[in-house]
Parts: structure tokens; C-alpha cells; sequence
């Protein structure tokens, strides 16, 4: 996942002048949505250490961006999860609003994380990265991955069991019979290869 690392120098500068050329940033995930939408926003902390690996603290910073999006109105909120070392939202938002949003979040749950660990100056966060929602097929491929995401990254045996999700209140009110032909018409295959593995 962090190729860059492993790249020669002449690798990395090539990479750079791509990069310059393409007009995106040098270092973190270009955002290119610039209006209101429905967005599948992915947050990742630094190198995917294992920040958030505390019921406690996994429990707070889901209650963090929830109430915080909500409340701030920032954005609905269609589904999420998080999970000990990143996180994805389906969010319908102002996408510039949300990343001054989020930046803010990001900032604070750092220096309080920091200050718990003793790990003064650690890089927790990884900026965020968003994907604009194409239509119908990817809406549900998105809702089905999010909800799949503990799972594939084995924090679950199933979905039901991971509690820092969407999952269970879409079960109580589509159904397990609504979920399951989701997941047989909208399948995930391949979601997330190259970014989220």
C-alpha cells in the first residue's frame, strides 16, 4: 500500500512531475468534487496504525462524526464505519465545506490522542480521500461495501458483529431479505482495490 517508500529516488521524482503535471497534489489524494453531492468519503490513519483500536475510542469518534456532521450541518449521513485504523462515510455534503470539516476533527482527535498516548507530534491522519457517487449501482456497491468493510479486513466474522457501523440500523429497517438481494445485485467485486486494501 505505501509503494513510496520503496521507490529510488529518480522513481519518486518521476512520480512528483506526474503529479505537478496532472495539476494534484504532491502528497495526498486530490479532491475533486467542488459542489454539493452524494460523496463515499475514506479517512485512513497515518501508515494505518491501529489509533482507534480501543472500544472507547472507537466508540467516541464515531459519536464525533456523527453528531459533529449532523449537528454542524455538515452533511446526511447515508452510511458508514469505522473501524481501528480508518474509516468511510456515504455522505451527502459541500464537499469544500466538509474537508474544513473534517480538518478540524482531525486536528483535535490528534492532539487529544496524542496527549492519551504520551506520543506527542505523531501524524495520525492521513488526510481523507472522496469519491463522487455515480448513480443507483454505485450508491448500493457503496453501501455494501462500507458495511462489508470489517469483514474484509477480518475486525468480523460477519457484518451484524462489528458495532461501529450502519449496518444493524439498515437491517431493522430494510431487512435481511432487502440486504441480502443488495449484496446479490450490487455486488462488491473489486471495490477498493488499489486504494483500500
Amino acid at each position: 500500500m505505501y509503494e513510496w517508500r520503496q521507490l529510488s529516488s529518480e522513481e519518486r521524482l518521476d512520480v512528483l512531475e506526474m503529479r505537478k503535471l496532472k495539476k494534484l497534489p504532491w502528497h495526498s489524494p486530490p479532491h475533486f468534487g467542488k459542489e454539493d453531492g452524494l460523496y463515499h468519503i475514506t479517512a485512513a490513519c497515518y501508515e494505518h496504525a491501529s489509533i482507534l483500536s480501543q472500544k472507547q475510542r472507537l466508540s467516541d469518534f464515531e459519536s464525533r462524526l456523527i453528531d459533529g456532521i449532523l449537528g454542524d450541518g455538515v452533511g446526511e449521513i447515508k452510511a458508514w464505519v469505522v473501524l481501528p485504523n480508518h474509516y468511510h462515510f456515504l455522505l451527502k455534503t459541500d464537499l469544500p465545506e466538509f474537508g474544513k470539516w473534517i480538518g478540524k476533527l482531525h486536528n483535535k482527535t490528534s492532539t487529544q490522542w496524542n496527549g492519551e498516548d504520551g506520543l506527542r507530534g505523531r501524524k495520525v491522519w492521513h488526510r481523507y480521500s472522496d469519491r463522487k457517487i455515480r448513480g443507483e449501482i454505485h450508491y448500493y456497491r457503496t453501501i455494501n461495501y462500507i458495511h462489508f468493510n470489517p469483514v474484509k479486513h477480518r475486525y468480523a466474522e460477519n457484518a451484524r458483529e462489528w458495532p461501529w457501523s450502519s449496518f444493524i440500523g439498515y437491517e431493522e429497517k430494510y431487512g435481511r431479505e432487502e440486504l441480502v438481494r443488495w449484496w446479490l445485485d450490487y455486488p462488491i467485486t473489486g471495490y477498493g482495490i488499489g486504494w483500500d486494501e
